[in-house]
């Protein structure tokens, strides 16, 4: 399984940016997708994920400014990042969960300047 993340940039601070992340497996099968990110020095985090049943989950951090979704019939999973504050600066991974096999896409990067 491969997953191709997308999206990320270079942003202002108060600025929004939509991370992709499509994945060669279809979806069917999906028990779970969702981001984590990596800030220098920092472990990964988790920042959003969505279950099967639809079921969503988010850092505090993120909460009332990121939204996870998803499109079955593309395969992919979508990260829309409102209100973007310097903290946010991160490498952005997706990752993709079907039954005991966890897949990782290669990361984009998301800077927001103050």
């Amino acid at each position: 399984v491969q997953l191709q993340a997308s999206g990320g940039g270079l942003v202002q601070a108060g600025g929004s940016l939509r991370l992709s992340c499509v994945a060669s497996e279809s979806f069917v099968g999906l028990s779970a997708v969702g981001w984590y990110r990596q800030a220098p020095g920092n472990e990964r985090e988790l920042v959003a994920t969505i279950s099967k049943g639809r079921w969503t989950d988010y850092a505090d951090s993120v909460k009332g400014r990121f939204t996870i979704s998803g499109d079955n019939a593309k395969n992919t999973v979508y990260l829309q990042t409102n209100s973007l504050k310097p903290e946010d600066t991160a490498v952005y991974f997706c990752y993709g969960r079907w039954g005991a096999m966890t897949a990782w896409g290669q990361g984009t990067l998301v800077t927001v300047s103050s």
